[in-house]
């Protein structure tokens, strides 16, 4: 499948590679895309898919479902993937993707991390968010004078996609 859309590596290559980094560098956190039912991606290939996301523990993965795009080269092969089976990947890669999550989530729990204050939350202006050096979402209590600094912030809840800290120096 990597050849197929003009990768240069081999599962193995890339888990070795990862093995490497987390050897020299043991916080290291990883982060991927992966498109689920590309043209010819059997249930082989998508079974390779399943054991790198178990064997990386990635901290973010961004998944998508191939869709035919005309004029690609994709779009021109034989052999592509019903609706129905693309789903059925996507629905167990995704249920993966967020047992790993959950537990790489509690790793950050009481634990003070230095995050960069973006701007108020989406979700509740009475609140801040900003993302950690490993591009976790953190939502906090604090004030406007915050945004655009770093702040240390104490990680009280895990939300999946998003952490509720605490302040740390309340400056």
């Amino acid at each position: 499948m990597l050849k197929v859309m003009n990768r240069k590596y081999t599962k193995e290559q890339y888990l070795e590679l990862v093995d490497k980094m987390k050897k020299q560098i043991p916080n290291i956190k990883f982060s991927t895309d992966i498109i689920v039912g590309f043209a010819g991606e059997s249930e082989e290939d998508f079974e390779d898919t399943l054991d790198v996301v178990k064997k990386v523990g990635f901290e973010q993965v961004f998944m998508f479902i191939y869709s035919r795009r005309k004029g690609t080269p994709g779009d021109k092969m034989e052999n592509q993937i019903p609706e129905e089976i693309k789903h059925k990947r996507f629905d167990r890669l995704k249920e993966l993707v967020e047992a790993k999550i959950a537990e790489n989530n509690k790793e950050y729990i009481n634990t003070i991390q230095d995050v960069l204050v973006e701007g108020p939350s989406k979700g509740d202006e009475s609140m801040l968010t900003g993302r950690t050096e490993h591009n976790k979402v953190v939502v906090f209590k604090g004030k406007e004078n915050m945004i655009n600094t770093i702040q240390k912030v104490k990680i009280v809840e895990d939300h999946m996609w998003y952490f509720k800290g605490e302040i740390v120096n309340n400056d």
